[in-house]
């Protein structure tokens, strides 16, 4: 992704940065976007949008070796076995771009909880003990506001609800990865946010799929939460 961004001539690349100047956010989640170390990918990527100083990502579940057979297949050391389903170490992570100041320092990283320690989780006996509850991950990352404020950005990127088998386990995974917010906000990990902004990818119609929609239809009906 690097390079493709060096090159100043990649067509998605060129899209992504035309349509953020067009949008112009104050502040941006980039999901899909590999991490890596330095963070060079999104320095590359926000000096090709300009304009977005402050900047914050962690390392995502996908492509980390969990040490476990997580897919059934007898074997421990393929993709599906990563904590996130992904091609190497990093990929298709999530970022932010702002323009206001992010207070790093405070910002929570939820991406090592465990499945089944999640209240009410679905995993039953389907998966490792080891597997965690992140697909991508779990965030809470505050922006200061120009009156010295602070706004939480709850971010999120959940597995797609297919491409398992009868054990439903990736429907499981993306139901309790929406299901974590609830228990966020009921104060099960501490005192939760008061002015909060819920950010990412549900990967769920929770009209149409083939999903399970109870906790995202919980979450669009919380009058904690707002839909703008």
């Amino acid at each position: 992704m690097l390079r493709d961004i060096m090159t100043g001539e990649d067509e998605q690349v060129l899209a992504v940065v035309r349509v953020v100047r067009h949008a112009d956010p104050d502040v941006l989640v980039v999901g899909g976007i590999d991490w890596d170390l330095r963070a060079h990918a999104l320095a590359a990527l926000a000096d090709a949008i300009g304009g977005y100083p402050h900047r914050f990502a962690a390392r995502p579940n996908r492509g980390v070796p969990s040490g476990a057979d997580l897919d059934g297949d007898s074997r421990a050391d393929g993709p599906g076995d990563d904590f996130g389903y992904a091609g190497f170490a990093g990929q298709k992570g999530l970022a932010v771009l702002s323009r206001l100041p992010i207070a790093a320092p405070d910002a929570r990283d939820f991406s090592e909880l465990l499945w089944r320690d999640l209240h009410g989780a679905l995993i039953a006996d389907l998966v490792a003990e080891q597997a965690r509850l992140s697909t991508t991950a779990h965030w809470d990352v505050p922006v200061v506001l120009s009156d010295g404020g602070r706004l939480n950005l709850l971010i999120w990127h959940a597995t797609p609800p297919v491409f398992d088998g009868p054990t439903d386990r990736n429907g499981r995974r993306n139901h309790d990865e929406a299901a974590f917010w609830l228990r966020y906000l009921d104060g099960a990990f501490g005192p939760p946010p008061q002015s909060f902004v819920l950010l990412g990818a549900a990967n769920l119609d929770p009209a149409d799929s083939e999903g399970r929609p109870e906790a995202l239809l919980q979450l669009l009906s919380d009058n904690r939460l707002q839909d703008v």
